[in-house]
């Protein structure tokens, strides 16, 4: 399996009016999901072989709503399919890459994920997730 884009992160003050430029261009939206440990509410927009995700704050400490605070909405994150996520973190970790936290976590879809900091990636939060996940 190939590195890829999984998806592109957008944080958004609502999901209601941020879908809608998507649904009237005729892309289909998956219906809204909940993930409470990151204090968000989200949808999918698949868009050729990628997503777009639109992430909203469930909680005024999210860091969807400190993001906005702080940048306003906009692009909040890359995400990267890995063919191995465990060997990835290893990997990262053995060469001093700064995580935002190393422990593997379960989002939405059930995907397994992990955050790499800014500070390691030239300013862009990277979001790692597993192939065929």
């Amino acid at each position: 399996m190939e590195f890829s884009i999984d998806h592109l992160g957008i944080a958004v003050k609502s999901l209601t009016t941020a879908k809608s430029i998507y649904e009237r261009l005729g892309l289909t939206v998956s219906p809204e999901e909940t993930v409470a440990q990151e204090k968000v509410r989200l949808v999918m927009v698949p868009v050729g072989e990628s997503r777009i995700e639109l992430l909203e704050a469930t909680s005024d400490d999210s860091a969807i709503a400190r993001f906005i605070a702080k940048r306003g909405e906009g692009l909040h994150h890359v995400c990267m399919r890995v063919p191995d996520l465990a060997a990835a973190v290893a990997k990262l970790k053995n060469d001093g890459v700064r995580l935002v936290s190393e422990e593997i976590k379960t989002g939405a879809g059930g995907h397994r994920y992990v955050f790499v900091h800014p500070q390691s990636t030239g300013g862009v939060l990277l979001e790692l997730v597993e192939c065929g996940h």
